[in-house]
This record gives C-alpha cells, sequence and structure tokens, in this order.
C-alpha cells in the first residue's frame, strides 16, 4: 500500500516539477525544478529495490548534469529574446531523420535483444551494482555504445560551438586594442 502511494505521489511532484521547467520563464526556477524532478525520478528507482541507479541518478543527474547546466547559464544572457535564422534548413532534416532512425534503433535494441540469453542468471549475495554491470555489458550492449556516441557527438558539438565564440570574441579583442593602439599613436 505504500509503495502505491509514494509511487503516486513521485508521479505527481516528478510530472508537477517538469512542467515548471518546460513553462518557466526564469531560467533558475527550471534548473531548480530540473534537479528536484531528477530526484524524484530516482525515488522510482528506490521503490524498485535498485538501490544503485538510485544512487547514481542523484549524483548524475542532480549533480553533475546541473552543475554543467549551471555554468552553461553562466555564458547565456537570459535577458534578450532569441531570434533564429535558419540557414541550411536540409542538414536540419537529414540530422532530424537521422536523429529518428537512432532513436528507432535504441528503442528497439532492448525488444531485438530478448533472444539474447545473459550468461549470469540473478544469484544470491552478489551485490546490485555488480549485477548492473553484468547484464549492461551483456545484454543492454549495443544502446549502452550507442548512448557513448551520443554523448561524444555532443561534446564535439559543444567544443566546437563555444571555439567558434571564443575566435569572435579574440578577433573582436585583437581589433580594439588594435584600435586603441592606433588612436594612442595618433594622440601624441
Amino acid at each position: 500500500m505504500y509503495e502505491v502511494i509514494a509511487f503516486y505521489l513521485f508521479s505527481f511532484l516528478t510530472i508537477t516539477l517538469f512542467s515548471i521547467v518546460v513553462f518557466s520563464k526564469n531560467a533558475l526556477y527550471s534548473m531548480t525544478a530540473l534537479a528536484g524532478g531528477m530526484i524524484f525520478i530516482s525515488g522510482f528507482f528506490f521503490l524498485l529495490d535498485a538501490d544503485f541507479l538510485g544512487v547514481v541518478q542523484i549524483i548524475v543527474y542532480s549533480g553533475a548534469v546541473m552543475a554543467v547546466y549551471a555554468f552553461g547559464m553562466i555564458f547565456i544572457d537570459t535577458t534578450k529574446d532569441v531570434k533564429e535564422t535558419i540557414k541550411a534548413k536540409r542538414m536540419i532534416y537529414t540530422f532530424a531523420t537521422a536523429i529518428a532512425v537512432l532513436l528507432v534503433v535504441i528503442v528497439s535494441s532492448p525488444i531485438i535483444s530478448k533472444n539474447i540469453i545473459t550468461s549470469t542468471s540473478i544469484i544470491d549475495g552478489v551485490s546490485n551494482s555488480k549485477m548492473v554491470g553484468y547484464i549492461l555489458f551483456t545484454k543492454y550492449l549495443v544502446p549502452f555504445e550507442l548512448t557513448a556516441v551520443m554523448l561524444l557527438v555532443a561534446m564535439v558539438a559543444g567544443i566546437v560551438l563555444v571555439s567558434k565564440k571564443m575566435d569572435i570574441s579574440l578577433s573582436m579583442k585583437s581589433d580594439y586594442e588594435a584600435k586603441s593602439e592606433f588612436e594612442e599613436g595618433v594622440a601624441k
């Protein structure tokens, strides 16, 4: 009975907090609600007796990912409106199609892998984290590797975007320094 009440409570709170993330215009409220929603998602893992995954959810998402979001928010001016200009629509459609195919592969991998039998069964006395490792690197290896590739692509894309902005800001700085040196030379 307590599990049912906890499930509905966590469901309501998670949906409420993620709604705040989507509909809030204040970035700080959105980030705080996102962190709270991630913590309530870890409550589902604890209800399912997956303590290791619950703790990992809290540490990784609420800790590390939210810290990265917070550092990202430092560099974004949230006071001005974002105006998007799409120059290469064909590239966007290509990426959207590739992402759709990738999502189909990721979602269908566990269904296809039902025929794959893990070499280990649940053994008494083996820790939860060890069993997660066995299953993750046997039955769910393909989705795990696809996730790793997606994270690598996101990291490289972030580095490329930041380096372009750094080049622009450095060139603007060098132009400013050259202009100020020219004005000092003219003044003398």
